[in-house]
C-alpha cells in the first residue's frame, strides 16, 4: 500500500494558476512601484538630464542591434524554465530544499527557501534582474561614462524592486502582519513619519538608536583634552595609559565627511584607546561642521589650518619636531598632500605617513564616477552656491546608494515594513553623523581630483603656492586597504605605490571602508601582506599571504621599527598649550539640521 504522506494533495492545475498569479502580482507590484517613482529616488549629487539621454541612447543601440537583447532573452527563457522545473521537482517531492544559506543577505529568512511560493518568487525576480542587467551591459557603442551610468541607476531600480521590498511578497513581513493583525505596518508607518518629520520632508532613514548614545559618555569616550583650536579644527591630545610613551608624537588626519570618532566608538574596537594603550601620544584632529560661514574655505584651508597647523601645536605641547601621521579616506588625500607640501618646502616633520582607505590615483573610483560627469558637477555646485556648503544628508545619500541594499533597502523593511525599533550600532550612528562641505573646498576635491586626477600628475594642483608631487615624497609609507571597499576600492588605493618614492608597505584588510579598518585584534577580521610590490594589484594579491586577526599589531611593529624610543608619559598640553575644554570637544558635537 502506498504510504500516504507521500501522495500530494494538491492539484496540479490549480497550483499552475495560483504560480502564475503570484508572478503577474509580482510584475504588477513592480510596475506600480517604478511608476510612483519618477522623482522619488531623488539623486542629490546631479540632476537627471544626462541620465535621460543615456538611457535614450541605450535603447537607440538596443534597437540597432538587439542581438544582446535577444541573447538575454533567450537565457531568460531558459532560466524561467529552469526555476519551473525546480517547483515543479519539489511539489513532487523529487527534490530536497536547498539548504545552503543563501548569499543574498535580502534572502536569508528560512520561508524563502523553505516555502515553494516564495522560492519561487525569489528565484524569478532573481532570473528577471539577471536578464535586465545582462542586457544593458552587452550592448556595444556607448562610451565608458555614460554605459556606467545607465548600469548604476539601472541596478538602483532593479534593487528597489526586488520582492524582500514589498509586504504581500516578502514571507517574514506578510507572516509579521498576519500574526500581530497589521500592527508591524503601523508602527512602520510611524517610523516613516518621524524620518520624514527627522529629515524636514526628505526621508532620512533611521538606521540605528539614536538616542541610545551620547559622545563623551558611551561613545568616543577616550580621555582627553582639546589643547588648540581655529576655524576648521579642534585638536585632541589623549591622555596617556602607560608610564612610558614613545618618543615621536602620532597625530591623525580623520576625513571631514563624517566624525573623527570612527577610531574612538567604544573602547572594545577604538583605534585611539588601543594605540594609547601601545604607548602611543595620539593626537588626533575634529574637524568643524561648518556653515555659510566657512563657504570660501578650500583644500588649501585644510591643509594650512588642519594638519599643518597640528603639527605647530603638537611641537609646542611635546618638543618633538618629528611626528607619525596617519590620514583616513579623505583625511589620508589630504595627508599625502601636505607631506608634498612639506616635502617642496623642505619640511621634515611628517616621519612617517599611513594611509587607511585613500585614493591619490583617482583613475578608477568604482561607482563614485557616476556622480562626478560635469553635468552633474554643475548642478553640484549651483546648490552649493545657494547655501555655501553642501548638505551633509545630500553626501550621506550618494555613498547610501552606493550599497543601496545595505544602507537603504534593509532598512526599509526593517523599519518601515517589520515595524522594528532599531537597534544601537555604534558605527551606524556614527556613519549618521555627517558633516557639511565648504562649497570651495569640495568643488576644488570633486573638481580636481576625482574628475581631472590631478593629485596623481607631478605638479598638477599646487596648494599655499607649492606644486605638489606625490614623487617627492620619501618618507616611510604604510598603506592600508580594504578589500571590500566601495568608497575607495582597493585596487585603485594600490596605485599609490608607485607614486610615492620612500619605502612602501602594503596591507590588505578584510571587510570595508569602515569595519577594515575598524578590526581590533580578536575581530573576525583577517588581512592579506606581501613585501613585495608588483605592478598590479592583482600580481601583489597573488603572492600575498593570508593572515588571521587584526593588521592593528602589524602596523605598530611596523611604526616602532621607525623609533623605538621612549621617553616619560606625558600630560595633554604639555604645560605649554592651554586646555580649551575635555574631549571629544564641542566641533564634535554639531550635528546636521535632521
Amino acid at each position: 500500500m502506498a504510504d500516504k504522506r507521500m501522495q500530494p494533495t494538491w492539484d496540479p492545475t490549480a497550483l499552475a494558476v495560483q504560480l502564475r498569479n503570484i508572478a503577474e502580482q509580482n510584475q504588477l507590484l513592480m510596475q506600480r512601484f517604478a511608476s510612483h517613482q519618477p522623482g522619488a529616488i531623488n539623486f542629490e549629487m546631479g540632476g537627471t538630464s544626462t541620465l535621460k539621454f543615456d538611457f535614450f541612447e541605450l535603447m537607440t543601440r538596443m534597437m540597432t542591434d538587439p542581438v544582446a537583447v535577444a541573447r538575454a532573452q533567450i537565457d531568460l527563457f531558459y532560466d524561467s524554465l529552469g526555476i519551473w522545473q525546480k517547483m515543479a521537482e519539489r511539489m513532487l517531492m523529487l527534490r530536497a530544499r536547498e539548504a545552503d544559506a543563501p548569499k543574498d543577505k535580502r534572502f536569508r529568512h528560512p520561508d524563502w527557501s523553505e516555502n515553494a511560493i516564495f522560492d519561487f518568487v525569489k528565484d524569478s525576480y532573481l532570473v528577471a534582474a539577471k536578464s535586465i542587467l545582462s542586457a544593458i551591459r552587452e550592448v556595444k557603442g556607448m562610451d565608458e561614462a555614460s554605459a556606467r551610468r545607465v548600469d548604476f541607476y539601472t541596478r538602483q531600480f532593479v534593487d528597489a524592486l526586488s520582492p524582500s521590498n514589498f509586504v504581500t511578497t516578502n514571507p517574514e513581513v506578510l507572516t509579521a502582519t498576519l500574526e500581530s493583525g497589521g500592527q508591524n505596518l503601523l508602527r512602520g508607518l510611524e517610523n516613516l513619519l518621524a524620518d520624514l518629520e527627522r529629515g524636514n520632508g526628505r526621508l532620512a532613514i533611521t538606521m540605528t538608536d539614536m538616542k541610545a548614545f551620547r559622545l563623551g559618555e558611551n561613545i568616543a569616550t577616550s580621555p582627553g583634552k582639546i589643547v588648540y583650536q581655529n576655524e576648521l579644527m579642534q585638536l585632541i591630545q589623549y591622555t596617556q595609559s602607560t608610564r612610558e610613551v614613545r618618543r615621536r608624537p602620532l597625530l591623525i588626519v580623520p576625513p571631514w565627511i563624517n566624525k573623527f570618532y570612527v577610531l574612538d566608538l567604544q573602547p572594545k574596537n577604538s583605534f585611539i584607546k588601543w594605540a594609547v594603550d601601545q604607548g602611543h601620544t595620539v593626537f588626533a584632529i575634529s574637524w568643524v561642521n561648518p556653515d555659510e560661514k566657512l563657504a570660501e574655505k578650500g583644500f588649501e584651508n585644510y591643509m594650512l589650518e588642519g594638519p599643518l597647523a597640528a603639527l605647530d601645536a603638537i611641537e609646542s605641547a611635546t618638543g618633538e619636531h618629528n611626528v607619525n601621521a596617519i590620514g583616513y579616506c579623505l583625511g589620508g588625500t589630504l595627508l599625502a598632500s601636505t607631506a608634498a607640501y612639506s616635502a617642496a618646502k623642505g619640511d621634515d616633520r611628517i616621519a612617517s605617513a599611513t594611509y587607511f582607505a585613500t585614493l591619490v590615483d583617482f583613475t578608477e573610483v568604482g561607482d563614485m564616477a557616476v556622480f562626478i560627469d560635469e553635468g552633474q558637477l554643475a548642478s553640484l555646485e549651483r546648490r552649493m552656491r545657494e547655501r555655501g556648503y553642501l548638505e551633509a544628508q545630500d553626501m550621506a545619500a550618494a555613498f547610501n546608494m552606493l550599497r543601496a541594499n545595505d544602507l537603504i533597502w534593509s532598512f526599509v523593511v526593517s523599519n518601515y515594513l517589520l515595524g522594528k525599533e532599531q537597534i544601537p550600532v555604534d558605527l551606524l550612528f556614527w556613519n549618521s553623523d555627517s558633516t557639511r562641505m565648504p562649497a570651495a573646498m569640495h568643488s576644488f576635491y570633486l573638481r580636481r581630483m576625482y574628475q581631472q586626477n590631478l593629485l596623481a600628475k607631478p605638479g598638477g594642483i599646487t596648494l599655499a603656492d607649492a606644486p605638489i608631487d606625490l614623487s617627492k615624497i620619501r618618507t616611510p609609507t604604510f598603506i592600508l586597504a580594504t578589500r571590500e571597499d566601495h568608497i575607495a576600492p582597493w585596487k585603485s588605493t594600490y596605485a599609490a605605490t608607485r607614486l610615492y618614492s620612500g619605502p612602501i608597505k602594503f596591507v590588505l584588510s578584510d571587510a570595508g571602508h569602515m569595519a577594515g579598518v575598524i578590526s581590533p585584534p580578536g575581530s573576525k577580521y583577517g588581512h592579506w601582506a606581501n613585501d613585495n610590490l608588483p605592478l598590479s594589484p592583482d600580481e601583489w594579491f597573488a603572492g600575498a599571504t593570508s593572515h588571521q586577526g587584526s593588521w592593528w599589531p602589524v602596523w605598530d611593529e611596523w611604526v616602532t621599527q621607525l623609533d623605538s624610543g621612549r621617553v616619560p608619559a606625558r600630560e595633554p598640553g604639555g604645560g605649554k598649550l592651554t586646555i580649551i575644554e575635555d574631549a571629544p570637544g564641542s566641533y564634535g558635537r554639531v550635528r546636521w539640521a535632521a
